[in-house]
């Protein structure tokens, strides 16, 4: 059997090699960026795979406006970097990115909010961990001058740039995955009602936020000696900044609240375990259109079909990371747990979210 002919493909300019490494670099993807240096690289004249490919159209730009864009293939262009790709796609074996490219690249993900893709690209410049403290330092000094909104954004990049050294089969950026998390934190029934993180006094709560929230409690622990209207500040901030659906929440929250009031003392007796007996059944024959059952449906916004209690934690905490920060788990009957919301009437916490029938 005749052997296939494979196309010879034109020529890579290098006005085309320009073009895609600006647009990898302009727009912070270090995916594309590396793919543009491996050994069958589409840029590289002996590979048979064909930049002018449908395929491949992701990486040409469609257009060459914009400064972000204009900065970065002024940097290809320099001389030095010029000859340092002429070099890696020339050769074989492991490539060497260029150091200028990478590091632009770093600081436009950081801009366009890519922190896993600027965290990967500290590392391979073994600066991860320096830029890390470095954007920390900024934001305590804007925390200090009581701007607020440039320290959060300030802490958010510092923990999307951590990164998880134990990660199978290598080293990568973490991943906030608040669903996980938020289970965690409701992973013991509270023995009693002040046990849970709901109704913490506001020092403690505060704290439980912002570990929760930042993903990492070395850098959280970083705010513990600030006062605690600044602390309540920065978590007001960090909730809006991290879930900026969160006004529909506060909605639902307080949906959620007019229906565990109008559900009355007893649900509140349940709760306070005064007594062990099942009250749902009794509720729903007094009071049919208050079931203890639609309180998470509401929180959510939605139905879970025969959804459990974690089930809906899981599904809120993806959709508003912090509202597991305000419910707590309550069984209703022997066969029944549900989340609910509680607070501490007359919490600064609850004030700086706008939870609560009160805030």
């Amino acid at each position: 059997m005749a052997k296939k002919k494979v196309a010879e493909k034109a020529p890579v300019t290098p006005d085309i090699i320009n073009k895609c490494l600006a647009k990898a670099v302009a727009e912070g993807d270090i995916v594309n960026l590396r793919f543009l240096f491996i050994s069958y690289s589409p840029l590289r004249d002996y590979s048979s795979e064909d930049i002018a490919a449908d395929k491949y159209a992701y990486l040409v730009p469609q257009s060459t406006e914009g400064d972000r864009f204009r900065e970065a293939l002024e940097q290809v262009k320099h001389p030095e970097v010029q000859e340092q790709v002429k070099h890696e796609l020339e050769k074989k074996g492991p490539p060497q990115l260029p150091a200028p490219l990478v590091t632009l690249l770093a600081d436009n993900a950081v801009r366009l909010g890519k922190y896993k893709a600027a965290a990967q690209a500290y590392e391979l410049l073994r600066i991860r961990s320096r830029m890390q403290e470095a954007y920390l330092d900024e934001a305590d000094a804007a925390l200090s001058a009581n701007d607020i909104a440039t320290a959060v954004r300030g802490y958010r990049i510092a923990v999307g740039l951590d990164y998880d050294y134990a990660a199978f089969p290598e080293p990568m950026p973490t991943s906030p995955n608040y669903q996980s998390r938020a289970q965690l934190l409701h992973a013991d029934y509270p023995r009693r009602p002040e046990d849970a993180v709901a109704l913490q006094a506001p020092e403690i709560h505060v704290g439980i936020a912002l570990s929760y929230l930042l993903l990492n409690p070395r850098i959280a622990a970083r705010l513990e000696e600030r006062p605690l209207p600044l602390r309540l500040s920065f978590l007001a901030e960090l909730v809006r900044q991290v879930d900026p659906q969160w006004d529909a929440f506060v909605a639902r929250y307080a949906d959620a609240c007019k229906l565990v009031a109008s559900i009355g003392a007893r649900l509140e007796r349940q709760a306070n375990r005064a007594e062990q007996v099942a009250l749902a059944d009794e509720i729903k024959a007094l009071q049919a259109e208050d079931d203890p059952a639609d309180i998470p449906k509401v929180l959510l916004g939605r139905d879970i079909p025969d959804g459990e209690w974690w089930q809906y934690i899981k599904e809120l905490a993806y959709e508003h990371p912090a509202a597991a920060l305000f419910v707590v788990r309550q069984f209703v009957t022997k066969d029944l747990e549900i989340i609910m919301p509680r607070y501490v009437k007359g919490s600064p916490v609850i004030a700086a979210l706008g939870l609560g029938l009160e805030a």
